[in-house]
């Protein structure tokens, strides 16, 4: 049996399995084994299995029952069958039943165990031939391995579920065509093309921080989804860099993110004394440099959140200095006015700004004598009465800008080489 047990100890030692999971499968796969060789038809087999000793002891083992009379019972179930047939109503539950296999009547358990009692387990020794040993190691061995790979599958299903929303480091491993598969340590996990930084370039070997964003069990066992533009993954980094984040005294209330290029949050501190945006930027920006940095130069805007939608909007458009707003409740639409210099900045590249600020704050947001800085789709855009959530107002844009994006990405490239 030496190499079923050098299989034992390689299983535990490399797939990090509880002992008991192995016991149970190696009992149930010595089991098979022997029903295969050597057992009869009507055999409950079961196997005791000593880890230490690394002997086994192979058991018939059947529950005590009450006496029956096999052809009284024969006659019930045709009897039931009938009135089923028929369309009568019959109760299943009543009738009784006997399984040759695992069960044993009374008088005859008495004949092995004069103290026999019902529901008691009634165990018969049987013989393990000689040449058992060689055949179970051989047959056991590819049971208990195919077994273990599950239990190992739904260990790591069970951690990495538990993981989901949460930063995990990882080191890409290799690309196939678009997809990008990263090594967790226990087991490889999918970076989709769109969960991937646009300007990022994954090679072997790199160390990144990614959000789990989902875990599921398939055929092949499971699946980790893992991203690197969520907005989650705004919220996972600050948490890990700035301890009032952590602890909950600052709260990230909201996120608006263009993942790769530019990202705005609103923080709010739930203790006076303990200024929000200070301790996401941290002393000399060392904290909000840390996130820029893992993200690969994405900047954060970071603004203070409040519970008054005009000092939160004026908030959103940082660094723009507003000069005047005006609330419109019904179509949800901020009316803004700013200085001629500050107009570019409140806008922001191709409409970046503006577009961020409204993710943020949820409002649609009109910047006076914007229209020729806009992109020209919205301009022709005639403004509704019931104005259409923040995302809608600027679809186009955003469209406009990622096809913007792609090409200067491209550009970049060339210069580069």
């Amino acid at each position: 049996m030496s190499d079923l047990q050098d299989a034992i100890q390689q299983i535990c030692e490399e797939k990090n399995i509880p002992v008991e999971s192995v016991l149970e499968t190696i009992e149930a796969a010595l089991a098979a084994a022997y029903r295969k060789d050597f057992g009869q038809k009507n055999q409950n087999v079961k196997v005791n299995f000593d880890l230490d000793t690394n002997k086994m002891e192979v058991f018939d083992v059947k529950t005590v029952v009450e006496d029956m009379d096999l052809e009284e019972l024969e006659k019930e179930r045709e009897e039931f069958l009938k009135k089923k047939e028929a369309g009568e109503e019959a109760d299943e539950s009543v009738l009784k039943r006997f399984n040759p296999k695992t069960d044993i009547m009374l008088s005859e358990a008495k004949e092995i165990d004069p103290k026999a009692e019902l529901g008691q387990e009634i165990k018969t020794k049987l013989e393990v031939p000689a040449e058992f040993g060689r055949m179970a190691a051989q047959t056991a061995k590819q049971v208990i391995i195919q077994r273990l790979r599950e239990a190992e599958r739904d260990v790591i299903f069970e951690d990495f579920k538990g993981k989901e929303g949460e930063i995990i480091n990882g080191v890409v491993q290799r690309r196939e065509g678009r997809l990008v598969f990263v090594d967790l340590g226990q087991t490889l996990a999918i970076l989709p093309p769109e969960e991937q930084l646009p300007r990022e370039n994954y090679s072997s070997g790199q160390r990144l921080k990614f959000l789990v964003v989902a875990v599921e069990k398939t055929a092949k066992g499971p699946e980790i989804r893992i991203s690197r533009t969520h907005q989650g993954m705004l919220k996972e980094l600050f948490k890990l860099e700035v301890p009032e984040v952590n602890s909950g005294v600052v709260e990230i209330k909201a996120v608006a993110r263009e993942a790769g290029n530019r990202s705005k949050i609103a923080v709010f501190s739930h203790e006076e004394n303990i200024d929000p945006v200070g301790s996401c930027v941290g002393q000399r920006g060392t904290r909000v440099q840390t996130v820029i940095a893992e993200l690969g130069g994405e900047k954060i805007d970071i603004v203070e959140w409040s519970k008054d939608q005009s000092r939160f909007i004026m908030s959103a458009l940082s660094p723009a200095k507003v000069e005047g707003l005006k609330l419109d409740e019904k179509t949800k639409t901020a009316f803004v006015k700013v200085k001629e210099d500050q107009l570019s900045l409140a806008i922001g590249r191709e409409g970046q700004n503006v577009r961020l600020a409204s993710k943020l704050t949820e409002w649609r947001i009109e910047i006076e004598g914007a229209g020729e800085l806009l992109p020209k789709e919205k301009e022709e855009t005639p403004v509704k009465e019931e104005a259409p959530a923040p995302e809608a107002a600027v679809e186009e844009e955003q469209k406009k800008e990622k096809k913007e994006e792609k090409s200067e990405t491209a550009e970049m490239s060339e210069n580069k080489e």
